[in-house]
This record gives C-alpha cells, sequence and structure tokens, in this order.
C-alpha cells in the first residue's frame, strides 16, 4: 500500500476542488449575514499561509486565535497548519489572567482576534509578547488588519511536506482546578477524527447536511465539526457571537440546518423557545449535545413537544473530543419507550478506535451497568501526556498507555456508557456514594426547574450530605417539600437532598458547564436543617 500521510490538506484541497460552490454563511456582530464559498475559503486560506510565512512564522510555531465561529476563523483553521504552524484557539471567556498564562505557556507568535474581542485581548496585552497581532474586522493603528495583509498574496499555496504525526492544533482544557492544560492534537488525530465522525453510526454528517456549529469553535476546534464538514462538503452556517435561541432558530429556518451542535445549557434555552413561540426547524433531523449531560426529561421534551431528535455524545478536550455516541442498535429499538429513553440519554458507545474501561480501586469493573469506576480510554485521537507538561501527566495519564478521565461511570452489557459523576463531584454519605448528576437530571424534570446543580455539604454524622442548588422557571414557584416528593419514588431515601437552595443563576465554566467550585465555596458555611435528615437510614 502507497504511505500516504493523514494530513488535514487534503481535506482542504478536496473542498476546494470538489465543493467550490457550497456556501459558508456567517452572522457578523452587526446581525447581518456575510456570505461566501469554499471556494473562495479555499483560495483565501492559501493567501493567509504564504502572509504567515512573510511574516515569519516557521513550521511548529503556534498561531493563536481568539474568535468566534465565522468562514474566516475557518480559513485560519486551515491555513495556519498548511503554512506547517500551530492553530491555537483560545476561549475569550477566560479570565484575563488564565488567558495571559495560556497564550505565554503556548509561546504563541502570532495572535488573530475579533475586533468585538479586542476590548478582552486589552485586559491582558500588556501581560503577552505576541510578536503580531492580527485583527478581523475594524483595525486599530499599530495591528494588523487581516483583509489587508492577504490581499496581495498568491491563492495557490504548496506546503512543505508535512509528517503526519507533526502538530497541527492546541487547546487548553478550562483549569477549573489547577492551571489549565494544553493539548497537543496531530494531523493524524485529527483526519482520523473527522472519518469517524462523519460515520452514520457516529455524528452522521455528509455532503447533504447543512451544519450550524453552535459549540464555539475554541471549544475543543467546535467538536472537531468545522473539520469533518469541510472534509464531507457540507454547507457550515457560523452563529457569530449570537447564540441566543431567536437568533439561532432564525438561522436554522433561513438557512435550512439540519444538524447542529452545542451543549445542554443552549438547548435548554431552545426548548424554552420553542415552548412559548412558533419556529420553523422542518429541515432539522439532529441536534448533538456535548459538553455536559443532558437530562432525559430535555430529549423527551424536545422529540414529544417538538418532534426534534436530540443526540447525546460525550468528549474532552484531551479526546479531540468525541468518546462515544448514543445511537440505538437496532434490537433496542424494539424496546418500551421509557427504556429508549433511558439509554439514549446514556453518554452512548465508544466510536469506532476508541477502546473504553471501567476501573475502580481494585481493578476493572465488570461492563454490568452496575458497577461503578473511572472510564479510561485509548485510540488515535487520544493524547498521552500533556503539552510541555509533564509533571501534570502522571495522574492523568495511565502506566499502561490509557487516559484517565476523572469521570465515574457505569457501562452496561451492550457498552452504553453512563457517567455517574465527577470523581470529584460524587457526593460521599455515610459510606455510600451519590450521583449528583443523576439527582440533577431527575429535578430537571421537574416542570418548574429551570436548571439544578447539586454539591456535597459537610454533615457531622453522614460526613457529606446533598444539597441541591435550583433555578426555577420564569413564573413558577416550588418548595424543598414538593422537590423531594417528586424524586422520591426515583432514589433511595439517603440520596434525597437534604435542601433546596434557590438561585437567580447558576455560576459556569468558560465553556458553559455548571461550575460545581463556585457553588461548593458559596455554600463551605451553608448549615443544614435541623431534625431527622432524610439521609437516616
Amino acid at each position: 500500500m502507497m504511505q500516504f500521510p493523514l494530513t488535514l490538506p487534503h481535506i482542504f484541497n478536496r473542498a476546494g476542488r470538489l465543493f467550490p460552490n457550497v456556501e459558508l454563511v456567517s452572522r457578523r456582530p452587526d446581525r447581518s449575514l456575510h456570505r461566501t464559498t469554499y471556494g473562495e475559503f479555499h483560495r483565501r486560506a492559501q493567501q493567509f499561509a504564504h502572509a504567515l510565512r512573510r511574516l515569519g512564522v516557521k513550521p511548529g510555531a503556534r498561531v493563536a486565535t481568539l474568535a468566534w465561529n465565522h468562514s474566516r476563523h475557518l480559513e485560519a483553521y486551515f491555513g495556519i497548519p498548511l503554512a506547517g504552524a500551530i492553530l491555537h484557539t483560545m476561549n475569550p471567556r477566560l479570565s484575563a489572567a488564565d488567558l495571559a498564562y495560556i497564550m505565554n505557556h503556548a509561546d504563541d507568535e502570532v495572535l488573530l482576534v475579533d475586533d468585538v474581542l479586542l476590548p478582552v485581548f486589552e485586559k491582558f496585552r500588556r501581560e503577552v509578547k505576541p510578536r503580531h497581532v492580527i485583527v478581523w474586522g475594524e483595525t486599530p493603528e499599530g495591528l494588523i488588519d487581516y483583509e489587508k495583509l492577504i490581499g496581495p498574496e498568491s491563492t495557490t499555496f504548496e506546503p512543505e511536506a508535512i509528517d503526519e504525526n507533526q502538530a497541527a492544533g492546541l487547546c487548553y482544557t478550562s483549569g477549573t482546578t489547577g492551571q489549565p492544560k494544553g493539548v497537543l492534537y496531530s494531523h493524524r488525530a485529527l483526519v482520523l477524527h473527522s472519518i469517524v465522525s462523519a460515520l452514520p453510526d457516529s455524528l452522521g454528517l455528509s455532503q447533504g447536511d447543512v451544519l450550524m456549529p453552535v459549540v464555539p469553535m475554541f471549544h475543543v476546534n467546535a467538536w472537531g465539526l468545522p473539520f469533518t464538514s469541510t472534509m464531507v462538503g457540507a454547507k457550515q452556517v457560523f452563529p457569530g457571537p449570537h447564540l441566543d435561541a431567536a437568533s439561532l432558530l432564525s438561522l436554522v429556518a433561513s438557512e435550512k440546518v439540519t444538524l447542529t451542535a452545542g451543549v445542554p445549557t443552549i438547548w435548554m434555552g431552545i426548548l424554552d423557545a420553542l415552548d412559548k413561540g412558533t419556529f420553523d426547524t422542518s429541515t432539522l433531523r439532529a441536534m448533538i449535545v456535548g459538553g455536559s449531560a443532558a437530562p432525559q426529561s430535555m430529549i423527551e421534551a424536545f422529540e414529544k413537544r417538538h418532534g426534534l431528535r436530540i443526540l447525546h455524545a460525550w468528549g474532552m478536550t484531551e479526546t479531540s473530543p468525541i468518546g462515544t455516541v448514543s445511537r440505538l442498535k437496532p434490537h433496542l429499538e424494539l424496546l418500551p419507550e421509557a427504556e429508549r429513553f433511558r439509554i439514549r440519554a446514556t453518554q452512548g458507545l465508544p466510536v469506532p478506535l476508541v477502546e473504553i474501561r471501567a476501573v475502580s480501586e481494585t481493578g476493572e469493573v465488570p461492563w454490568d451497568g452496575k458497577s461503578m469506576g473511572e472510564l479510561q480510554l485509548r485510540g488515535p485521537w487520544i493524547a498521552k501526556s500533556y503539552f510541555q507538561n509533564p509533571e501534570q501527566s502522571s495522574d492523568r495519564f495511565s502506566a499502561d498507555g490509557w487516559l484517565r478521565t476523572g469521570d465515574v461511570v457505569t457501562i452496561d452489557g451492550e457498552g452504553y456508557v453512563r457517567i455517574t459523576d465527577r470523581s470529584k463531584d460524587l457526593i460521599k454519605s455515610g459510606g455510600e456514594w451519590i450521583s449528583s448528576v443523576d439527582l440533577e437530571n431527575a429535578l430537571m424534570g421537574h416542570p418548574a426547574v429551570k436548571e439544578a446543580s447539586v454539591v456535597a455539604v459537610a454533615h457531622a454524622r453522614w460526613a457529606e450530605r446533598p444539597v441541591a442548588c435550583v433555578v426555577l422557571k420564569d413564573g413558577a414557584t416550588a418548595t424543598d417539600a414538593e422537590l423531594r416528593a417528586f424524586l422520591a419514588p426515583r432514589f433511595a431515601k439517603f440520596w434525597l437532598p437534604d435542601a433546596f437552595v434557590f438561585l437567580q443563576a447558576i455560576p459556569r465554566t468558560a465553556a458553559g458547564k455548571f461550575l460545581k467550585s463556585a457553588l461548593r465555596e458559596q455554600l463551605k458555611d451553608f448549615k443544614l436543617p435541623a431534625g431527622s435528615s432524610p439521609g437516616e437510614r
């Protein structure tokens, strides 16, 4: 067989040659729509690769982006690796201190930034020293205008030979515990990830699709979807900075979106909007949800009330990120409806080329759907160490070559993974484990509850007891007793929260996940109600 390197230029050139007239649509900050094609994108990305070389960017150099989802960001996705450099997407929702740390740790030589995100850059500008700052949009004096930079360059670029194991991308973890850690992606990893993502039993993306990635392009490369879409030639619709439900639903209707992807909090907002108004979602065949566990009640509500299908997937920065996807095996389609929804709410089956196991303190646990252990993975797009941080890698990557995810799971006899909690978020009460995720997902099935997060609070007798932090829907009311009664038929008595704290909002990480460390800090001096605890055996 030929020695054919698996590199991003092959995906890039395929799109330019086979799908030059397929549209790329971007919503600008002023809400107007910008339309281009893969053909124009193919020419402009090559101009950008030339410009990087002219700026002195060498192979292996890191080039950072601080930007929302749009077609020019897609040009960077391919133009940077085409020049032999490394695409480093940064999250503008992080703190200035984290952004400065990440940029310095990555040793980024160039920064590309949206003009609307220049105020974010100004907050840490003095702490970093990129050689060049390039702006997409209105460009202040002293910075480089992207359009003027690439304008004079040739629209054909012949890259130097790229080894498939050469680095192409870099993302950092959100850093909720300790400093953010970098994950370096090879060309080979990204190409294989794109191929498997497109498989029908994975995310099922084809050239007939219209993809709208709501997940930001700085969040694990928008889950790799821009690479996969470019590979298959699917139309891409980029929402820019406008992620409110009305804006997203209007794009679904006007651009005839067939597939979209985002975190559960986005889809909760969409569900609320659909419940209150009328929107055309007739072309939408699936909504991919990941980033954190999606409540079964939400999956059911979309399908039963609006005929929309949620596809549950799981991954992390260290897994590029797709690890599992929850699609029913054909014989499971014959199960009763309630059981089918229960399985679809799991994290699903490992995708091809990813191997899984669950490991406890005593060793690998059986696939019986009950035994809990830490989920561990290995595969061709799974990281084996952190970028320039060997000291941070020892507790995450096992000696026998598996990634330790930190997620506590069960795996059933069919191979479906169900996350019961993050290891740091499990509640141990009187020697028994309580899953905060299970309680949260059940609570979000209550008609009055918009969001819920469950954390441990210290208890003199039981060591820890669960307390539920709840955000109610607008105009809704609920009492502790009502919510506890709602949970009672589903869980053992000792699982039921000892208290319910009603909040206006639950703090989130920069990736949109519930920030439980902030809740634990907020409740560190919380006094549990006097009297008999629901945890009494």
